[in-house]
């Protein structure tokens, strides 16, 4: 299934739990007047056909001491690096996300640390050691102002 056709109902039913992970399925039925049941089929369809893959808890990194973010920019002595490179990454902790991307990086990184001192021991003794790494660029995020997950 590529793309899934959503009617009024699927489209409250994500955007209710896109919002609140935790609401019950009888709450929602009760604001669009339909049984607990439907939305209970419903969910599970999307579940089935992969449009919902999960739920997510959202934490405060800031509470929990991690001051920095910080994206890096990773150019492979070749492209074929790629999966060695990848696996390496994956056992970085700080790396939040990573997507392989196209344009000058080969890898766009996501990184939160403790503090810049971390920051500049997780570049220099985690990442720039890695064989496949020709090259990073780094930049430190000031704020987020903007957040969201994609309106279904």
């Amino acid at each position: 299934m590529k793309n899934y056709k959503l009617d009024n109902l699927d489209k409250f039913i994500l955007e209710t739990l896109l919002n609140d992970a935790r609401v019950s399925y009888a709450t929602m039925a009760a604001q669009q007047q339909v049984s607990t049941a439907t939305v209970h089929v419903r969910v599970e369809k999307m579940r089935r056909l992969g449009l919902i893959t999960g739920t997510r808890l959202t934490v405060d990194t800031k509470k929990l001491g991690y001051d920095v973010c910080c994206f890096i920019g990773i150019t492979l002595t070749t492209a074929g690096d790629y999966p060695i490179a990848i696996e390496k990454l994956a056992n970085v902790d700080a790396i939040t996300e990573a997507h392989y991307t196209t344009g000058h990086y080969n890898i766009f990184a996501k990184l939160m640390t403790r503090s810049i001192e971390d920051l500049q021991d997780i570049l220099i003794n985690r990442i720039q050691i890695i064989k496949e790494v020709q090259a990073t660029d780094t930049w430190i995020s000031l704020q987020q102002p903007i957040a969201r997950q994609i309106k279904p």
